[in-house]
C-alpha cells in the first residue's frame, strides 16, 4: 500500500511546529491513521488535544532516515499518511532521493520561511534556504509586512521554484499570494521588448508565468543556442542562470521556430528577433511562449554571460 509523505522543511523557529498544529487542527488527521516523525524540537511543541490519531516518533540525527527505520514505523504504527517535521540544517535531497521506502511516496513539500530572517540565511546559509524553496511545492513565508513583502518580491522567487504556491502570512494574520497580476516588470504598452541582457531571468520567469502578456509581443535578446536532444526538431535557445551558488545552475531554454536556425552551433551566441506566441508545445509539457523567429545572427556574449539572482 502507498503510503503519502507530506515534508514540513524551514529552519528553526520558521513556525513548522505550529503549522502542523494549524492542519492537525482543521481535520486532517480526523480519518487516516498518521505518522507523524519530528527531527527537530522547537520551542512550540506539538497540541495534544490534536494528537489524538497522531503517533510521534522523534528522529536526532539525519544518518537515521533510512528505508529500513521507516519500514520498521510502518509496521508498528501502521500509518495511512506521514508527516515529516524536517530538521532545517539538514539537506531535503538524500531524503528523497535514497532515504525512502518504495511505497512512501513524497507527497508535498511545504516549505516556512520567517520572512523577518530570511535575508539572513540567504547570505549565510544560503545554500541550504534555496536548496528548501526550490523543492518546495508549496512556500510560506510568514511574518511579513509592507517592506519584507517588497523585498521578497524584488527577489524574483519564482526563479528560484516557478512550480511552488507561494504565500506572503502578514503580522495582522490576513495572507495573500506572492505573484500579483500587475507584477509585470517590463512596459509592453508599444508590443516591442528589448530585453536587457542583465534582466533576462527577470523575463524569461515572467514571460513563462504569464504566456498571455507577451502574446503577440515582438521581442529581441541574446541567447545561447541550443537544439533539444529530448525533443527532435526544437530549438530551444537560452541561458545559464545561478540561482544562489555554481551548484545551482540552469538552462533557461525557449522554444524557438523559424528558419535557418539549424545553421547555428549548439552554445553559440545569437541575437533572436521574434514574435511571441502562447501555444502547445510537449517541450513545455503545455501551453508556453513559442518564439516566432524572424531575424536571428551570430552577437558578441553579453558581460555578464551567467544570469544571477
Amino acid at each position: 500500500m502507498d503510503i503519502p509523505v507530506y515534508l514540513i522543511a524551514g529552519f528553526l523557529d520558521s513556525g513548522k511546529t505550529g503549522f502542523i498544529n494549524g492542519i492537525l487542527r482543521d481535520g486532517f488527521a480526523e480519518e487516516d491513521r498518521t505518522l507523524l516523525i519530528c527531527c527537530e524540537e522547537g520551542e512550540l511543541e506539538y497540541d495534544p488535544r490534536v494528537l489524538g490519531n497522531v503517533f510521534t516518533y522523534t528522529v536526532d540525527e539525519q544518518s537515521q532516515l533510512t528505508p529500513e527505520l521507516f519500514k520498521k514505523l510502518e509496521k508498528q504504527y501502521r500509518p495511512k499518511q506521514v508527516i515529516i517535521e524536517y530538521n532545517g540544517m539538514w539537506m531535503i535531497e538524500p531524503l528523497y532521493r535514497d532515504g525512502l521506502p518504495a511505497n512512501w511516496i513524497l507527497y508535498q513539500i511545504m516549505c516556512l520561511v520567517d520572512a523577518r530572517s530570511f535575508e539572513m540565511y540567504v547570505k549565510n546559509m544560503g545554500q541550504l534556504m534555496m536548496e528548501k524553496i526550490s523543492n518546495a511545492d508549496m512556500l510560506i513565508f510568514n511574518h511579513c509586512n509592507e517592506e519584507l513583502r517588497a523585498q521578497l518580491r524584488s527577489r524574483n522567487l519564482r526563479m528560484v521554484n516557478r512550480r511552488a504556491d507561494i504565500y506572503l502570512e502578514n503580522e495582522d494574520g490576513t495572507s495573500e499570494e506572492y505573484v500579483t497580476p500587475e507584477m509585470s516588470p517590463f512596459d509592453l504598452s508599444d508590443g516591442h521588448l528589448d530585453v536587457p541582457d542583465d534582466d533576462y531571468g527577470v523575463w524569461y520567469v515572467d514571460m513563462m508565468d504569464n504566456p498571455d502578456r507577451y502574446d503577440g509581443v515582438t521581442v529581441r535578446y541574446k541567447a545561447v543556442m541550443c537544439h533539444s536532444k529530448k525533443f527532435k526538431g526544437v530549438h530551444c535557445p537560452g541561458r545559464f542562470a545561478m540561482v544562489c551558488c555554481e551548484n545551482d545552475m540552469q538552462f533557461l531554454a525557449l522554444v524557438a521556430k523559424g528558419e535557418g536556425l539549424e545553421r547555428f552551433k549548439n552554445r553559440q551566441w545569437v541575437e533572436i528577433t521574434a514574435t511571441v506566441k502562447k501555444e502547445a508545445n510537449d517541450a513545455y509539457q503545455g501551453e508556453g511562449p513559442v518564439l516566432y523567429v524572424t531575424a536571428i545572427a551570430p552577437c558578441e556574449k553579453p558581460k555578464e554571460e551567467v544570469v544571477s539572482f
